[in-house]
């Protein structure tokens, strides 16, 4: 476009706002130039980091897990791109998912600035001052967990016969996976940690769920024409994601908590005092976002493959 095509193309825009242009231009005259300091908010964003105690190596916990939550922001980004459209050609869906692929591939390699990045004698001691928050508290993650699959795939196993899609939303949240990292099935009972989750964040995640109900990852996939649900590249994008996220990233996180925590259930428990091992091994835990692209003998070998 030229200099006229373009003076044109913006007046027409601030008409229709009905904002005068002579004003917006006036405005723009008085404006300060941006800069990249301001544009990426880079003083507010150094200034989040706030330790608890003494121990050097905190700080390297707390900024790896901003990062993480920054790249969970980029990741339900992307997704939305897919799951809101009422239609979505099966390149624009690829797209996407390897975007997400990529920030949880990004996720799972970085892991070790964290797994090799503290002395474990620190870690042990400013560890104790977190209880009783935990990364099971990561609101973000549960929102992309409900996005990307049907409900009925993050039902306890335990569960799953009791919960249909005519279920109510608040019954399938009390029998997600998850309740079993701060909830005692046999009294019922939650612990702190969980309690403080669902005060802050339960009726937005029910919200969320229902918002997610039909319009998640795999019903989009479902909802594309058989051909397209038969595209390779597709399919393959999508069983890397499952993957991804549910054995690699879940291992990445099993095998620091291995290194620092210790190697028995004996020994100490997560900050939210859950028994980590069979909560966090994907082996137990049995998370798998579109069983349907799997075989059975992958599905029965999940997690240790």
């Amino acid at each position: 476009m030229n200099r006229d095509e373009i003076l044109k193309a913006i007046e027409e825009k601030y008409n229709k706002l009905g904002v005068p242009v002579d004003a917006m231009l006036e405005g723009l005259l008085h404006s300060t130039p941006i800069t990249y300091w301001d544009y990426i908010q880079t003083d507010a964003l150094l200034g989040l980091q706030t330790p608890r105690t003494n121990q050097p190596d905190e700080m390297v916990f707390i900024m790896y897990h901003q990062v993480n939550e920054l790249l969970f922001k980029m990741i339900l980004w992307e997704i939305e791109q897919v799951a809101k459209p009422i239609e979505i050609s099966t390149e624009k869906f690829s797209m996407h998912l390897n975007r997400v692929s990529r920030y949880f591939d990004m996720l799972c390699n970085s892991f070790n600035v964290m797994t090799d990045g503290m002395e474990r004698e620190q870690y042990l001691k400013f560890r104790n001052t977190l209880t009783p928050a935990s990364g099971f508290q990561s609101a973000q993650y549960r929102k992309i967990e409900f996005a990307s699959t049907e409900l009925i795939n993050l039902i306890d196993a335990n569960y799953r016969e009791t919960i249909n899609r005519h279920s109510s939303f608040r019954n399938a949240y009390n029998h997600l996976y998850w309740q079993a990292a701060g909830k005692n099935y046999t009294t019922g009972q939650k612990s702190t940690l969980l309690n403080l989750f669902e005060k802050k964040y339960k009726g937005e995640f029910i919200d969320f769920m229902e918002d997610y109900n039909d319009i998640n990852l795999s019903l989009k996939f479902k909802q594309l024409p058989i051909e397209d649900q038969q595209n390779e590249a597709l399919i393959k994008a999508m069983r890397h994601y499952d993957y991804t996220v549910n054995v690699k990233w879940v291992m990445a996180h099993y095998n620091a908590a291995s290194k620092y925590i210790g190697g028995s259930d004996s020994e100490l428990k997560a900050t939210g005092g859950s028994n980590w091992r069979k909560y966090m091994h994907p082996k137990y835990q049995r998370r798998i976002f579109y069983p349907y692209l799997w075989s059975k003998e992958e599905l029965e070998n999940w997690g240790t493959f």
